[in-house]
């Protein structure tokens, strides 16, 4: 590529639609699209944390290497393809393999801390705040933790209420005001997401000529 990836970041909190989005995005664009979840930038545990892994916050920016998260972007905008790790859930560490990440036109970062550090918050073009009921949320994420990742509903819902939701009122929910679009209810939300479409194929068409 010669011309900079045009970076979207979509943040929200867990379970309220933010990957549902980005799936969209890419497909409404019709164009090859890289999106990248920030969770793949869970550091590891440590064998200490791992003995206690009913008790670690993966809601806190302390969970995340936000250093790791902002070279990889980096290169992506400067047209360099990187390796991104990819998070085991339950294993609670990375796997040996990568994905293949390539400077595509369009590049979407996604997850609860996609505009959390201020460094990378800088680099976004297109900052999207996904606001979902937070009855909703959790209804969501007891299926997909049950289902995906191997959890019991009574560790789920432990989760949640000591660390997903203080969580979100204290660093996920805060993020809003940095956001250019906030979208109630995510792909659901036929409105606002048409308005996101609308935009980028604008700034698509832009580049193409």
């Amino acid at each position: 590529m010669n011309v900079r990836p045009y970076l979207i970041g979509i943040a929200g909190g867990s379970a309220s639609g933010k990957t549902s989005l980005s799936n969209k995005i890419q497909e409404a664009l019709s164009v090859d699209c890289t999106v990248i979840s920030t969770d793949c930038f869970y550091k590891d545990l440590t064998p200490s944390q791992l003995l206690e892994v009913a008790e670690y916050n993966f809601d806190h920016p302390d969970a995340f290497d936000f250093i790791e998260m902002n070279q990889a972007l980096w290169k992506l905008l400067h047209c360099e393809e990187v390796n991104v790790p990819i998070y085991d859930y339950t294993r609670c560490r990375r796997s040996d393999s990568f994905i293949a990440a390539k400077p595509t036109q369009f590049v979407i970062l996604e997850g609860i801390m996609a505009l959390y550090d201020p460094k990378i918050r800088d680099m976004i073009d297109l900052k999207i705040f996904v606001h979902t009921d937070s009855d909703e949320c959790l209804a969501r994420r007891i299926i997909r933790d049950t289902e995906q990742r191997g959890r019991d509903i009574h560790s789920v819902i432990h989760q949640y209420r000591k660390f997903v939701k203080p969580a979100f009122d204290e660093f996920i929910f805060p993020m809003m005001k940095f956001s250019d679009i906030i979208v109630p209810r995510g792909a659901e939300n036929k409105i606002a997401f048409d308005l996101i479409i609308q935009n980028l194929k604008i700034k698509k068409n832009s580049q193409d000529n």
